[in-house]
């Protein structure tokens, strides 16, 4: 599990990004990644880092 702060995130396309907390790289989320039912700009979240067609994309999001 890794921890991360919401970049950006819109709601009407369903993604954004989440920055890592630890590396500060940007992460890609989509809206079918959430656990929760919404993400705001600036939420900290815990989330999974897994491995999506074009690179690292976050799962199971869970705002803290």
């Amino acid at each position: 599990m890794r921890t991360g702060t919401v970049k950006f995130f819109n709601e009407s396309k369903g993604f954004g990004f989440i920055t890592d907390e630890t590396t500060g790289q940007d992460i890609f989320v989509h809206i079918s990644g959430l656990k929760s039912r919404e993400l705001k700009d600036g939420d900290v979240v815990n989330y999974v880092e897994s491995d999506g067609k074009k690179g690292k994309i976050a799962t199971d999001v869970v705002v803290l």
